[in-house]
């Protein structure tokens, strides 16, 4: 038996085949561009290829994220709070805490030991601290995304970058850059600043020892830094920590499936 989540967000979208053993048998993270619809079909497509099945081999699929209504093949849908929670827990069943940040939102979820939710806080009224935030700094500093975290680690001054509204925060870091302060210091400042914002969420719902970061900026090891640092703590991020929507999507696909043909 074969499932499939898919992860609808604001930047990307994300697919996730797994079977009845609860193993991955493939996936694909696509640019989410103008059109959701257009974003899931071409997502399903590329992990249909990554398993090397068949559309007509997978029995159930569930979509999730800010698309998912929109999703034409799916069979169900599902909140991602639902879906991180299941996605986190079932890599790391120690996880009570995940911090989620996305393209343009950010949540904070506690779980019981049974992972499921029992509160969550979410920055879903403005870019800051997303995904979208780091691009349009990236842009400013004329930097690629995957340069930010490395090039923040070899920061040798600090420097606080006060305004977290991505209009603001731009003109700021422009101020930086004109001023003559150097690309890394002012990323080290970014990524403190986004620390700082979703600390605060993590603190609303409650922080545990067992926390665990899912999203595209998990990837930004500059971001992670602060946060550790911060907290004084390792966070848990998986090796593909964008698919966890996804995969939680997937894995509550299989139960459905299962209880279906019970």
């Amino acid at each position: 038996m074969l499932v499939a989540g898919i992860d609808v967000g604001s930047l990307s979208t994300d697919a996730v085949i797994v079977d009845d053993d609860c193993r991955i048998r493939g996936y694909s993270i696509v640019p989410t561009g103008a059109s959701a619809k257009r974003a899931a079909e071409r997502a399903m497509g590329e992990a249909l290829i990554a398993a090397g099945v068949a559309a007509e081999a997978v029995g159930f699929t569930l979509a999730t994220g800010y698309g998912r209504e929109i999703v034409p093949f799916a069979s169900a849908q599902v909140t991602e709070i639902t879906c991180h929670a299941r996605g986190a827990h079932f890599l790391n069943p120690a996880t009570r805490t995940i911090l989620d940040i996305g393209g343009q939102d950010s949540k904070a979820i506690r779980l019981n030991e049974r992972g499921k939710v029992v509160n969550f806080a979410m920055n879903d009224k403005c870019a800051a601290g997303t995904g979208r935030f780091l691009e349009v700094m990236a842009r400013a500093l004329e930097v690629e995304l995957e340069e930010m975290g490395p090039l923040s680690l070899r920061s040798t001054a600090s420097i606080t970058v006060s305004s977290m509204c991505t209009v603001f925060g731009e003109s700021e870091v422009v101020s930086l850059i004109a001023a003559g302060h150097p690309k890394e210091d002012i990323l080290s400042g970014i990524h403190r600043a986004i620390c700082d914002r979703v600390c605060s969420l993590l603190e609303r719902v409650g922080i545990d020892d067992a926390l665990t970061m899912s999203g595209g900026v998990a990837k930004n090891v500059g971001v992670v830094t602060a946060i550790e640092q911060r907290l004084g703590r390792k966070l848990f991020i998986a090796p593909e920590p964008q698919i966890i929507g996804a995969l939680g999507a997937a894995l509550i696909a299989l139960d459905k499936a299962i209880a279906a043909a019970a």
